[in-house]
C-alpha cells in the first residue's frame, strides 16, 4: 500500500492533538505525517491570562512542536493556498522561496483570529489577547503604566495611565480584566504614590450579561464579584470610538485610556479565503459529524477539519446546532478525526463525533473563580482549584504539566513577579541610540 501524505494546517489545539495521535496511532509505512505552522510552538489559550498575570511562565503556556511531535515532518511556513483539486498546498517558508506539498489527506486547522470592528482608533491603540506575544506585551503595558503614573505630577496623564479598558465580557475578557487587575493591585505595595482607588478597570460588553456560556445566574455572580473588587461594568454597551486613546460609548461616555484591549470574539483564520473548499455564511469550512469536509451533499474526499474554523454539526444538540469554537470540543474533535483518518486509511467507515459540552470553568483572579460542569454550580475558592486542575490536565506533555505545578507551588511561598519587561518588545533601541550614523562622506 502507498505510504498517505497527512498535511496538517496549523498546530493549534487541533493541529497537535490530531498530528500527535496520528504519528502513534499510523506506523511510518503507512503515513507521513507534515505539520506546517508559523510558529515552533502551540499556545494553551486558557493559560494566557495566568501568564499574562505572572501566576505562570509565559513559556509554560506554549508546547514547543518538535519536542511533542518527533515522528512528524515540522514546516516552519504559512500556508498560503489550498488547491484541493490538485491536492497540492503553496506553503511560504519563513525564508526562502514559496514551495507546493502534494497530499493524500489534508487537516485544515489554522483556528482563529480576533474579530474586530471598524472602529475608529481600534487598529492604533488596541491590543488583542489571542496569542503568548500579546500576553507578555499587555503584562508589560501594565506595569508600565503604574511606573508612567508614578511618576508623573500631572493628574491628566496619572488618570489616563491607570485607566484600562477591557472589550468583551466571553471567557478571555473576564479572565484577562480579573488577572490583570488582581496582578496590579499585587503591585501597588511598591508604589507608595498610588492607591487601588487611583484605577480604573472598564469592562465593556455589547449584550446584557457576560460569560454567555454559562447560566444567567452565574453570570450576575461574575459581575457582582467584579463590582465588589470595584470595577466598572457596561453592560449593552459598545465601544464607539478611540481615537488618540479618547475611548467613547454608547452610553454617552467618554474618557482616556492607555489601556485597550479588545476580546470581543473570535472568526475564522483568513487563510481560508485562499482555498477552494466550502464554507458557510460564517465563513468556516462546512463538515459532517464525522469531521470530513462537505459541499452540499458531496463529501469532499482526502479533505478534513475540526476547531475554531469549522461548522462541525452537534449532535447533543437541537436541530442546526453546532459545536461551540471552545478548546473542550477541539481537544476531542482532534483525536476524532485522527482516528477517523486512520480507519479510512485502513479501509474502514469513519465515525461521527459526539460530544456533550461539559460546561465550563473561569478564574476571576487567585483564589476566585466560577464553575458550570455537568449541571453542577461552583464559585470562588472551588470553582478556582477546579479551574486549574482542569486546565493543568488538558495541558499536552508531562513537561508542560510539572513545570505549570511547580509555578502554582513557588507562588504559594513566593511573592509574584512584577517588573516590567519592556524592553523585549523593542530591544535594539538603546543600541542604535549608541551607535552613530554613517553619513556619506564617513563611508567614503
Amino acid at each position: 500500500m502507498k505510504t498517505q501524505r497527512i498535511l496538517v494546517v496549523g498546530a493549534g489545539h487541533v493541529g497537535l492533538y490530531a498530528a500527535l495521535r496520528l504519528s502513534k496511532k499510523l506506523g511510518s509505512r503507512e503515513a507521513e505525517v507534515i505539520v506546517v505552522d508559523p510558529q515552533p510552538h502551540m499556545t494553551y489559550q486558557p493559560f494566557l491570562p495566568e501568564a499574562a498575570a505572572g501566576n505562570i511562565s509565559p513559556r509554560h503556556s506554549v508546547v514547543p512542536l518538535r519536542r511533542e511531535l518527533r515522528k512528524c515532518h515540522i514546516v516552519a511556513g504559512t500556508v498560503t493556498r489550498v488547491e484541493h483539486a490538485r491536492k497540492t498546498a503553496t506553503v511560504q517558508p519563513i525564508i526562502g522561496p514559496a514551495r507546493e506539498i502534494p497530499y493524500d489527506h489534508i487537516v485544515v486547522a489554522p483556528g482563529a483570529v480576533s474579530r474586530t470592528l471598524p472602529i475608529p482608533g481600534l487598529r492604533e491603540h488596541g491590543i488583542g489577547f489571542k496569542t503568548i506575544g500579546e500576553a507578555i506585551y499587555l503584562r508589560n503595558h501594565v506595569l508600565d503604566r503604574l511606573d508612567v503614573a508614578a511618576a508623573t505630577a500631572d493628574p491628566e496623564t496619572r488618570r489616563s495611565a491607570l485607566t484600562f479598558v477591557f472589550v468583551g465580557g466571553g471567557y478571555a475578557g473576564i479572565e484577562a480584566l480579573a488577572e490583570m487587575e488582581d496582578m496590579a493591585r499585587d503591585a501597588l505595595k511598591y508604589y507608595p504614590e498610588l492607591k487601588a482607588e487611583d484605577m480604573r478597570w472598564v469592562l465593556v460588553e455589547a449584550t446584557q450579561r457576560v460569560l454567555p456560556e454559562v447560566d444567567r445566574d452565574m453570570g450576575a455572580y461574575t459581575v457582582e464579584v467584579l463590582l465588589k473588587r470595584g470595577m466598572d461594568i457596561r453592560l449593552d454597551t459598545r465601544l464607539e470610538s478611540c481615537v488618540d486613546g479618547l475611548v467613547k460609548l454608547s452610553d454617552g461616555d467618554a474618557f482616556r485610556a492607555d489601556t485597550i484591549v479588545w476580546t470581543a470574539g473570535v472568526k475564522p483564520s483568513p487563510m481560508l479565503d485562499n482555498t477552494d473548499l466550502p464554507r458557510d455564511e460564517r465563513r468556516r469550512v462546512t463538515c459532517l459529524p464525522t469531521l470530513q469536509v462537505v459541499d452540499g451533499d458531496t463529501v469532499v474526499e482526502g479533505a478534513w477539519s475540526a476547531g475554531d474554523c469549522a461548522a462541525v454539526p452537534d449532535l447533543t444538540g437541537p436541530p442546526g446546532a453546532f459545536c461551540s469554537p471552545s478548546a473542550q470540543h477541539a481537544v476531542r474533535q482532534a483525536s476524532r478525526l485522527a482516528d477517523n483518518i486512520r480507519a479510512v486509511i485502513r479501509g474502514r467507515e469513519p465515525v461521527e463525533y459526539k460530544h456533550k459540552h461539559a460546561g465550563s470553568v473561569a478564574s476571576l483572579g487567585l483564589h476566585k473563580g466560577v464553575a458550570q460542569v455537568y449541571g453542577i454550580k461552583l464559585k470562588g475558592l472551588p470553582a478556582w482549584f477546579m479551574h486549574r486542575t482542569y486546565h493543568m490536565s488538558r495541558i499536552p506533555s508531562l513537561n508542560r504539566k510539572v513545570r505549570v505545578v511547580v509555578d502554582w507551588t513557588l507562588a504559594f511561598f513566593l511573592r509574584r513577579e512584577v517588573v516590567a519587561l519592556g524592553q523585549l518588545h523593542d530591544p535594539r533601541e538603546e543600541f542604535l541610540e549608541a551607535t552613530p550614523r554613517l553619513d556619506a562622506d564617513s563611508r567614503a
